[in-house]
């Protein structure tokens, strides 16, 4: 798969049926991704906020989903009761993917982390974008770029878990993953190197499985098979990665807007490791680019 066009198209011709929850679902950006992936024919939704509000919204500019067999209009006061009732809603299985609205991460996610009826699975949370990048063959993920600030080896690894996941349930069979340093050797002034050395061995050894981990590698060295060699670096993986594991929130979130802002890329992203797939998107965040975490989400949740 090439192109996040294709996935929601893939999507839109599968039988299965898909139903996400929503949480403060009245946002014009939202129900405008809820509009288009009605239209593309990719799920249902359940829309939680205050009804009298919500339907205002819904009848100034969708009115067509006013009605709609395919949403659902739940009546809750405030963001907290919005958030509990959505993530309830994936608790119980009549919703498998939750989708963030016009509400404060930190919301969402104390309801997602709620010890009585969350989401945990005991795994680190972290957030997986799907990059569509001009003159690429192929999609490209990067990891974590929006949950964890400074994960140590062990949750690194998760995360190498999390994304590989992702990866293969949109069809990519053996992800090739590289974490990403300044420099392509191990140094020890480099904290980053020596935790990508370890990643490797860890895969390697079977303990990070469903993916092929090499690194340290510098961002170059990872995606261009042309800079590999001039590197001298060579084998099957070399300048082939699928997916980019930063060191740091810093550098994902530079290396993330930059791919959005500079080479225009389109993006969809999703918070893996929960027991459903999380679409918490910005508020900078284009209709079109919810549309694309949404079907990044659905595709994962299909697989788990």
């Amino acid at each position: 798969m090439t192109t996040l066009n294709e996935l929601v198209e893939q999507i839109s011709h599968e039988q299965k049926q898909n139903d996400v929850a929503v949480a403060a679902a009245a946002d014009l950006e939202v129900l405008e991704a809820v509009h288009m992936a009605i239209t593309r024919n990719i799920a249902r939704f359940t829309l939680f906020d205050e009804e009298v509000k919500l339907r205002q919204m819904i009848s100034e500019h969708y009115p067509e989903l006013l009605n709609h067999p395919k949403v659902r209009l739940i009546n809750v006061k405030g963001a907290v009761q919005a958030a509990n009732a959505a993530v309830k809603s994936v608790f119980v299985k009549d919703s498998n993917v939750l989708m963030k609205g016009h509400i404060a991460t930190a919301v969402l996610l104390k309801a997602v982390l709620n010890e009585e009826y969350g989401l945990r699975t005991g795994n680190i949370l972290s957030h997986v974008a799907a990059f569509e990048i001009q003159g690429f063959d192929r999609l490209i993920y990067i990891t974590d770029a929006g949950m964890n600030i400074t994960p140590d080896l062990k949750q690194k690894a998760q995360i190498i878990r999390n994304a590989a996941q992702i990866a293969r349930s949109v069809g990519v069979e053996m992800p090739v993953v590289a974490p990403l340093a300044a420099v392509e050797v191990v140094n020890p002034a480099m904290p980053a190197t020596l935790d990508a050395a370890a990643l490797s061995a860890m895969n390697r050894r079977g303990q990070i499985k469903g993916c092929i981990v090499d690194g340290p590698l510098a961002l170059d060295n990872a995606i261009s098979t042309l800079a590999a060699a001039h590197k001298g670096i060579t084998g099957e993986t070399a300048g082939k990665a699928d997916i980019l594991v930063v060191p740091n929130i810093e550098a994902g979130n530079i290396l993330y807007k930059s791919l959005v802002y500079f080479a225009q890329a389109k993006v969809g992203g999703v918070i893996a490791g929960a027991k459903a797939p999380i679409v918490l998107t910005s508020r900078a965040d284009s209709a079109e680019s919810k549309l694309y975490s949404l079907a990044l989400a659905i595709k994962s949740a299909a697989t788990e």
